[in-house]
């Protein structure tokens, strides 16, 4: 593809774009300059992404567009005595693996500077979960989040209006133009934030199957070598591992249930599980890119440590005491945490073996519920949700319902448990899952 020649022009830019030539880095990074300080209008915006979308990108292009993000405001730099480390998903059901997994690794050594997002469209939000904690700041000031990741060694919050500001802009702009589903403008919005945190190493969670952001298994594949390649060559390693969310990843699925469900695990409650298996591999991914292991059995075995020792779930308390939270949420979860007034078992049509799910209908009846949102800015409910879901290849019947549901009311609930027996199939056959860590892609350095 024939590079097009820098004129001065964005207009010119654009056209070099919809004729189907490649962009300069040069001419990538005026353009996206353009976007952060509102010197291209809406409307070249949205040309500009729909060009893009329709003739896409070749890798050079979009390191170029990713960096040009990264760069487009405040970028963060570390002096700490450990390496900076992260950990992204294309988001899911009942995936609570960051409030896990920040903390974890924080205790063997990382150091996590977690920018997380609010729920979209069936998935739920690692910010909204944290929100469930009464006092907890997802907004702090840049001192006490940079505070936090130097002496506790892990903070989750939002993303602040400084940091990749040309994204925040060119999202708002893709959604209303039909452009969200484009390789080349995903790979860049997802790491042009993370990059910008000044990262020494990052590990990605692209989801396959019912629950995922993308359609098909080949797309997720594709979306995670892209992710790995294009990260890795704007200079931060980066390792995309392939999940399965063909179900919850967690047995829950909410706000306040699955804080709930991380102080479980962060406790040592529980030794198994695919929410543990996930995280636990994340993080093992994590440990040796940063160098704080050298083989998967020795970061597996640190991890493990730090779990049975309390140290994993130490860091997560006085993550949240630091952020503005209550010094005894683990001890007392039940006195913190919001509990819906409504609890319903959703008993099956007939006893049988869980066969397959629709995780995205799980989520959107969290969502129906009132535990995410159904327009932009709205209020939700921390309190309601789902917990106990079966899993594929369980036995439910009328002792073992299918899932509870936790409601504001029972109208609710009984709309929620009509929503479940019609995504969650039962039969008699025995019924085993997918694989749960299906691919592993490591970028590298041309």
């Amino acid at each position: 593809m024939p590079t097009s020649p820098s004129p001065a022009l964005p207009q010119e830019r654009i056209r070099a774009k919809r004729d189907g030539r490649a962009l300069s880095a040069e001419a990538i990074a005026e353009l996206v300059a353009g976007i952060a300080d509102g010197t291209l209008s809406d409307a070249q915006v949205g040309a500009l992404a729909m060009a893009i979308f329709l003739n896409g990108m070749d890798e050079a292009e979009t390191v170029a567009l990713t960096t040009a993000i990264r760069d487009s405001g405040q970028t963060l730099a570390w002096e700490l005595p450990g390496p900076v480390l992260d950990k992204h998903s294309t988001g899911g059901v009942g995936d609570l693996v960051s409030l896990v997994l920040g903390p974890w690794v924080a205790a063997c050594g990382g150091h996590v500077p977690m920018v997380s997002g609010r729920g979209l469209g069936h998935t739920g939000g690692t910010l909204d979960k944290l929100e469930a904690i009464p006092g907890y700041s997802v907004t702090p000031e840049t001192a006490t989040f940079r505070r936090l990741v130097r002496e506790v060694g892990v903070a989750i919050v939002g993303q602040s209006a400084a940091l990749a500001p040309a994204d925040a802009r060119l999202y708002a702009i893709r959604d209303v133009t039909a452009t969200v589903e484009s390789l080349p403008l995903i790979v860049s919005s997802i790491l042009g934030k993370k990059l910008a945190c000044g990262l020494d190493a990052l590990v990605m969670d692209v989801k396959s199957g019912s629950g995922a952001f993308m359609p098909t298994h080949e797309q997720s594949v594709e979306l995670a070598a892209a992710i790995a390649r294009v990260a890795t060559r704007a200079g931060t390693p980066t390792t995309a591992l392939v999940t399965d969310m063909s179900q919850p990843l967690a047995p829950c699925a909410g706000n306040a249930v699955e804080v709930h469900e991380a102080i479980r695990l962060l406790g040592g409650e529980a030794s198994d599980g695919r929410l543990l298996s996930v995280t636990r591999e994340l993080a093992a991914e994590l440990l040796i890119a940063g160098g704080l292991a050298d083989s998967r059995d020795a970061a597996v075995a640190r991890l493990e440590a730090a779990l049975a020792s309390g140290a994993a779930a130490e860091r997560f308390a006085r993550m949240v005491t630091g952020l503005g939270g209550p010094p005894d949420l683990l001890e007392r979860p039940g006195h913190h945490l919001p509990e819906a007034p409504v609890t319903l078992a959703v008993r099956p049509e007939r006893a049988g073996i869980v066969q397959r799910l629709d995780t995205r209908a799980l989520g959107l009846a969290v969502v129906e519920l009132g535990g995410g949102r159904r327009t932009p800015g709205a209020a939700i409910d921390p309190a309601v949700g789902l917990t106990g879901i079966a899993a594929i290849g369980e036995a439910v019947d009328g002792e073992r319902p299918l899932a509870l549901v936790h409601a504001a009311s029972r109208a609710d609930a009984e709309r929620a448990a009509a929503t479940l027996r019609e995504a969650m199939v039962v039969g008699d056959d025995a019924a085993t899952a997918p694989t749960l860590i299906q691919e592993r892609l490591q970028g590298e350095t041309p």
